[in-house]
């Protein structure tokens, strides 16, 4: 089983915002997949589903960032789970607008929801990287606070779409499988060569 967990913080005011860009990932898996109806438990909001055969439970915790721990913590005890059955969804600040990356353990980077997580279940969980890029030391927190801009959406959307088309990778431990096919769905499409220009007649 994989529980497949997205990072955000819960409430309307909050939906749009750059550090909800795990919650938006998951949305679209259950989406993508037709997961069953939300559930709340477990301190969060699930939904059961299937990826490439293998039983997932999509869980965004409704603590809070920096409590997220306490909800991926609940579940993981219940279903009894190991750091390498759980996969997090979250925004990464090192990473340019638009890429993406995956690894298996290795420290929160500043992320307080994934300092949460690893002071409860340790640190040796899957982590799917969004990057939405660094607006400077001085800037971060109104930046990762704040709504996703009109020019984001260039990027933001066909990631969504190729993390959802991806994701069952992700159920299978292909970790690899999953990142090229989302580097492969995002690759900016070049426009048509404009056809040869017509011989003018005498």
């Amino acid at each position: 089983m994989l529980l497949l967990v997205g990072l955000g913080n819960p409430g309307p005011s909050y939906a749009g915002h750059r550090h909800n860009v795990g919650f938006m990932a998951v949305d679209r898996v259950v989406e993508r997949h037709r997961f069953g109806a939300a559930r709340r438990q477990f301190q969060g909001l699930t939904a059961e589903g299937n990826l490439g055969g293998q039983k997932v439970l999509a869980l965004k915790p409704q603590t809070y960032m920096n409590e997220s721990g306490r909800s991926v913590g609940e579940a993981m005890r219940f279903f009894k789970l190991e750091p390498a059955d759980v996969v997090v969804i979250y925004d990464e600040l090192d990473l340019a607008p638009g890429r993406l990356r995956v690894k298996q353990g290795g420290g929160a980077a500043g992320h307080n929801g994934i300092r949460s997580i690893a002071g409860t279940i340790g640190p040796d969980f899957r982590r799917v990287r969004v990057g939405i890029g660094h607006p400077g030391r001085e800037a971060v927190l109104a930046y990762v606070l704040h709504d996703f801009s009109k020019a984001d959406r260039d990027w933001l959307d066909p990631m969504l779409d190729a993390v959802a088309d991806a994701a069952p990778f992700l159920a299978k431990g292909d970790d690899v499988g999953f990142a090229n096919r989302v580097a492969v769905l995002t690759v900016p499409q070049r426009p048509n060569a404009d056809p040869p220009a017509a011989k003018s007649r005498a």
